[in-house]
């Protein structure tokens, strides 16, 4: 089983297909697939920090901690 990379590997990985596709020699095909793939890498980013962000704690007026 492949390990899941952190959001920081996928946003490199998304900054090195950014790259790619502002080449000007880049086959068109090869462009939408790279697309293709930043679109689910972003979607992947997106649900995870959705999930962490539910995650969170806050302290309330009280000192405790409460679900954010």
């Amino acid at each position: 089983m492949a390990k899941e990379q952190t959001l920081e590997q996928t946003f490199e990985k998304l900054e090195d297909m950014i790259g790619k596709l502002e080449q000007e020699d880049i086959p068109l095909e090869e462009s939408f697939k790279l697309y293709k793939e930043g679109m689910k890498l972003i979607k992947s980013c997106n649900d995870r920090i959705d999930k962490v962000e539910k995650e969170v704690l806050k302290l309330n007026e009280n000192g405790a901690l409460e679900e954010f």
